[in-house]
């Protein structure tokens, strides 16, 4: 536990820096798409002070005054596969960004699917010291808590308290200066391949930027696709990507499992390229503007003229049908759907008091999906699109763009990440070392 304070630490120090700056840029690392916003703080602490309410979600303490996106080139079901590439994808796309705020940036939060994410439940048990629960008991309540063996090369990438219990009274989001004598936490633990951060972490440092934090897609992308009742009662965001689709469920405000699964939008693609025998760029043109998962009688005739430059007169003029297109695409979006409520089954969803299911990312604007969805997943399916922002450009509204806003939110106020509790003295190793710190910290 005493590493995962170090990394909370690291993390909470570099996000304050970024913070007085007032500018951070956030960076959505897709298979597809590389996505960069710059935003803009403009001191919601300060307001949130004098009237004592902050704003929803923290929406009104940024401002985007840049973004960009480009094509994504080096990265496979959503981990970094070729360096160079990456870094020249990043590169344009902050570059891009800042030159609309017309503003450099040096700090970067960073979001990012696929690495084998694992979900862990832990939970610990203090006594309080004194009548009331202060700060330094809820850090001695999370140092008690036992982190499982997730074997090497693993990191620990979120560590949220869900649930605090004080006595007999549990479901407390925050017990401090309340008077109890047995203080008890649940936590929410999600691990993911190490190589993966420190790909990534190497790649931004090859950008000359400094990286301020990481997140989820999965998670981030449920920030900004679920709204606050289906946080409360239990809902499950899908965020299907063009290399993985993401998968994390979300119970009284905070996320309790995710996972992912390694298909999304570039395996029917894939698909098509294949069944067709045309190049990936002209399959993805084609199911962008004529892909569906539902034929009707009007599909057997309309024909997609495919085209092509082979030289071939034959083979650049063929058309096949759109009813055709869809008996390629079909299979493929049930095959994410099945693998996906296979997930679900596994986290026990079906326990949940909603089964609220929300659709977002890139690969959930397939036109019929809403209707194949709930046949497979459940009947409370919905398509999801990403909240609002201030300065947030049209283009990037989509439901692509869910885990890239979703970031936004969790830059400008990070809930239960990043804690603001320091280490228990008594966690330390040494027990010279634990003294001295104690004796630092009651004298300075």
């Amino acid at each position: 536990m005493t590493e995962l304070y170090e990394q909370q630490r690291a993390m909470r120090a570099m996000r304050k820096t970024a913070m007085q700056r007032g500018v951070i840029a956030i960076l959505d690392i897709g298979t597809s798409k590389i996505g960069c916003l710059v935003l803009r703080f403009d001191g919601n602490d300060r307001v949130a002070a004098n009237d004592g309410v902050g704003s929803l979600a923290g929406q009104s303490g940024f401002r985007v005054i840049g973004a960009a996106t480009t094509r994504s080139r080096g990265v496979r079901f959503g981990e970094i596969d070729a360096m160079q590439e990456s870094e020249r994808a990043i590169r344009t796309a902050i570059q891009a960004a800042q030159k609309m705020a017309n503003m450099r940036v040096d700090h970067v939060i960073v979001t990012f699917s696929g690495a084998n994410p694992r979900s862990y439940g832990v939970a610990g048990e203090v006594d309080v010291a004194g009548t009331a629960v202060t700060e330094d008991d809820i850090a001695r309540v999370m140092a008690s808590c036992d982190v499982p063996d997730f074997g090497e090369g693993r990191e620990v990438i979120h560590a949220q308290p869900v649930n605090f219990a004080l006595d007999h009274r549990s479901g407390l989001s925050d017990p401090r200066e309340q008077v109890g004598k047995t203080l008890a936490v649940d936590m929410h633990l999600l691990t993911i391949d190490a190589a993966t951060v420190r790909n990534v972490a190497y790649c931004i440092k090859r950008c000359d930027l400094e990286l301020a934090g990481l997140a989820s897609s999965s998670y981030t992308a449920g920030l900004a696709s679920l709204v606050e009742d289906e946080q409360e009662l239990g809902a499950a965001c899908i965020d299907m990507g063009g290399g993985s689709t993401g998968v994390s469920i979300f119970m009284k405000k905070h996320m309790i499992y995710a996972d992912s699964v390694r298909l999304g939008g570039d395996h029917v693609t894939s698909d098509i390229s294949k069944g067709l025998q045309i190049p990936m760029a002209t399959a993805e043109r084609i199911k962008t503007f004529y892909g569906g998962v539902f034929a009707t009688g009007m599909d057997d005739r309309e024909m997609i003229e495919i085209g092509g430059d082979t030289g071939d007169w034959e083979h650049d003029r063929r058309t096949v049908s759109r009813s055709e297109l869809i008996g390629i695409m079909k299979p493929r979006v049930e095959e994410i759907l099945e693998e996906v409520r296979a997930r679900l089954d596994a986290a026990g969803f079906d326990h949940l008091p909603s089964q609220q299911i929300v659709l977002t990312g890139g690969a959930s604007q397939i036109p019929g999906l809403d209707t194949l969805a709930p046949r497979i997943l459940g009947q409370q399916v919905r398509i999801g699109r990403p909240l609002r922002v201030q300065g947030l450009p049209q283009a990037a509204t989509g439901a692509a763009f869910a885990s890239a806003v979703g970031l936004c939110l969790f830059a400008a106020s990070p809930q239960d990440e990043w804690w603001d509790f320091d280490i228990p003295a008594e966690s330390y190793p040494a027990r010279s070392l634990r003294w001295a710190v104690k004796w630092f910290k009651d004298n300075w």
